[in-house]
């Protein structure tokens, strides 16, 4: 549950309709990511790369439920995503199909685009490996990172069928 990569920063109050546009939700998923945050940064889809990690500010993912947004935010390669909050059906939906997650007050103050960052979820350590900056968050519930470490919900619910009885 650690990560170490480059810093993609995003801003304050991003709704899902901007990480995945309403335009392309119905496109196969290949197609998808040639998309994700674009109007954002343009740059983000052609060059992000495995273990790449996002920083937002506050309420990343907010306005609609969609899990086609963090499947495809997740598909881009990227090792996780920190914010300094989550919508909370968002920061659900990472766990559920995958997608390490951490929610750390003030992160999106401690990094810049293209700072080297190590994020352990299962700690709730940041460091930016650049700066030298630390904060520590309080770590995912058990039962969330066993669903990480699964592949998500329904990988875990294969592994143990006690908890769908």
């Amino acid at each position: 549950m650690r990560f170490t990569g480059r810093c993609w920063k995003f801003g304050d109050n991003i709704p899902t309709d901007r990480l995945v546009k309403s335009e392309h939700v119905f496109e196969p998923m290949a197609e998808i990511v040639k998309h994700v945050l674009e109007d954002l940064n343009p740059e983000f889809p052609k060059r992000v790369r495995p273990g790449d990690i996002v920083v937002a500010g506050r309420h990343f993912g907010q306005s609609s439920g969609r899990a086609i947004a963090t499947k495809a935010l997740k598909a881009t390669g990227i090792g996780c995503v920190v914010a300094d909050t989550f919508a909370r059906t968002f920061h659900r939906n990472c766990f559920e199909i995958g997608l390490p997650a951490l929610a750390l007050d003030g992160v999106s103050t401690l990094a810049s685009d293209g700072d080297e960052l190590t994020v352990d979820i299962a700690t709730g350590e940041f460091r930016n490996e650049t700066t030298g900056a630390t904060r520590t968050a309080e770590p995912a519930d058990p039962f969330l990172l066993e669903m990480l470490e699964a592949g998500g919900l329904i990988k875990l619910a294969a592994q143990r069928s006690e908890l769908f009885a």
